[in-house]
């Protein structure tokens, strides 16, 4: 009788394997060549729609374009991107950091596809209220024979929103700060509990108080990170053009860690798609609530996602792991922990201080967005009007992830991620024209 590590292990191998991945990473590439690269030309009024200047009074919807953005990106700048890409270079070694890139960058024709039709087709949830993602775009725009794929990623999503590794890995990091790695057994359920007290005081607020503080807090996260791995980088900028070239060579070689070729790249896109989420569909929920009757505005905002997530925040954390050979050292470090060690052994404990703080700001504002990605899902299945008693499932799982395996965790949640993935990217290549139709049409009306 396999064990509940082992069980999930089975399971996160099975959804991560190569169909998957082709299914992400060809319906990346025929995105990018179907659109003529058209997502990527348009960087520069994507910037200028979420900073505001083509805001139009009185659209639909609940948020502003940035807002929008970051409650996404509160979503997609998680725990992924400092203790997922540790846990990628471990599994893959460093020619997993190159498909975590390639993810990104087709990611971007993804996310202008997905979060286009989040907004195009909206549907009323049980109480008649406008709602986006994926499982009401299979709804409105596909047969009825496609409505399985709606059921799979709201169940999918259910899990994969949970907030165990956030909990997990934060609860990691304090103990490594206040415990000395020597945290005692009640340790861990005390700590989950003061976290989720303070999840359940934002959460309880609703979408636009979860915006609000993720719009407060993430530019502040970002720049104290960045100011953290520029240090280390700086401090060893002579190994710098080495380590690049190991992330490109190793990409391909056949003795690379994982499994060689095709295991660095699983381990690579897998890791991409639970950092940024391009093809997850999670973000659709996000950006579905944009407050915008342009469609194309709304995808061309999603699509610096991934430029902004994987291609700046992971790949500063991966030179850090890779410049400071923490992946290397023997022994089971992984996630958080070993992210930590890289740190401190370049700024000393005094590195733990920061960390915390970007950990906290991390993990916290993904449990607040995973909080309404899952009340969606809740919704959907079960009825608008029962939603809200999914915050406080929502608020006890925080509890539960903050006890369990590292290991387990992340298996689980991964695992959901990639069934989440198969409804939200068979249906937009399904409905790829539909978006092209309308960016021919937006483009007609405004010649950027």
């Amino acid at each position: 009788m396999p064990t509940l590590e082992e069980f999930s292990q089975r399971f996160v191998d099975a959804v991560w394997g190569t169909p998957l991945v082709a299914l992400l990473l060809g319906g990346g590439i025929f995105f990018l060549f179907y659109s003529r690269a058209l997502p990527y030309r348009h960087f520069g009024h994507a910037v200028g729609i979420m900073l505001g200047r083509h805001d139009t009074p009185g659209e639909a919807g609940e948020l502003s374009h940035g807002q929008a953005l970051a409650a996404a990106l509160s979503g997609t700048m998680g725990l992924g991107n400092i203790a997922g890409v540790s846990l990628a270079i471990v599994a893959g070694g460093p020619g997993a950091v190159f498909w975590m890139w390639i993810s990104a960058l087709v990611g971007v024709a993804t996310k202008f596809f997905t979060c286009s039709l989040g907004v195009m087709y909206r549907g009323e949830d049980s109480m008649g209220k406008l709602q986006g993602g994926p499982m009401y775009i299979i709804r409105e725009a596909l047969p009825r024979q496609f409505y399985p794929l709606a059921i799979l990623f709201a169940v999918a999503g259910l899990v994969g929103t949970l907030p165990l590794f956030q909990a997990n890995q934060l609860t990691a990091l304090i103990g490594d700060t206040v415990f000395n790695g020597n945290m005692p057994g009640w340790g861990g359920p005390t700590i989950g509990i003061c976290i989720a007290c303070l999840v359940a005081g934002v959460i309880f607020g609703g979408l636009p108080r979860v915006a609000k503080v993720a719009v407060a807090v993430l530019p502040s996260m970002v720049v104290v990170y960045m100011l953290m791995t520029l240090y280390v980088i700086i401090s060893n900028a002579a190994l710098v053009p080495a380590v690049f070239a190991s992330i490109v060579t190793e990409a391909f070689t056949p003795q690379a860690a994982g499994g060689g070729f095709i295991g660095t790249l699983l381990i690579g896109i897998s890791r991409g798609a639970f950092s940024n989420e391009a093809g997850v569909g999670t973000e659709v929920m996000a950006h579905g609530a944009a407050r915008t009757n342009e469609p194309i505005r709304e995808g061309l905002v999603a699509m610096l996602g991934p430029v902004i997530d994987t291609l700046l925040v992971c790949t500063c954390t991966a030179l850090v792991i890779l410049l400071t050979g923490q992946w290397q050292v023997p022994g089971e470090l992984s996630g958080i922990t070993l992210t930590a060690n890289a740190f401190v052994g370049e700024m000393g404990h005094f590195g733990l201080i920061p960390l915390a703080f970007v950990t906290l700001i991390l993990s916290t504002t993904t449990m607040f967005t995973g909080w309404y990605y899952g009340a969606k899902c809740f919704g959907f299945l079960f009825g608008a009007e029962v939603q809200h008693h999914f915050r406080w499932v929502f608020v006890g799982t925080v509890i539960v992830g903050a006890s369990v395996s590292i290991d387990m965790v992340f298996n689980i949640i991964s695992g959901a991620y990639g069934l989440m993935a198969i409804p939200t990217m068979v249906s937009t290549l399904v409905l790829a024209p539909k978006v092209m139709a309308a960016a021919r049409e937006y483009f007609a009306r405004h010649p950027y």
